[in-house]
């Protein structure tokens, strides 16, 4: 089994420990880049995926290593479902 193929695996089961480092890796693997929103975004954070024309914004946990919110990973799970990404 690949490294995304246990990523995606993990990220499936919504573990409540996934960190935003964790979630960026899984969707470069799916073909998202990461961007910030502009000067002000604060923690804000959108990922494009050009090819399928779909965008995720979320915010960023404020101490690195923290997990991302469980509603958030929920959001992101489903958004990722209903464009067959996963």
């Amino acid at each position: 089994m690949s490294t995304k193929d246990k990523l995606v695996e993990r990220f499936c089961k919504r573990p409540k420990d996934f960190t935003f480092d964790e979630l960026v890796t899984l969707l470069k693997f799916l073909g998202f880049e990461k961007s910030n929103k502009g000067k002000t975004s604060g923690s804000r954070v959108k990922f494009n995926n050009e090819i399928m024309k779909i965008a995720i914004i979320l915010h960023k946990p404020h101490t690195v290593g923290d997990p991302i919110k469980e509603s958030a990973l929920e959001e992101i799970y489903n958004h990722l479902i209903k464009n067959h990404l996963i």
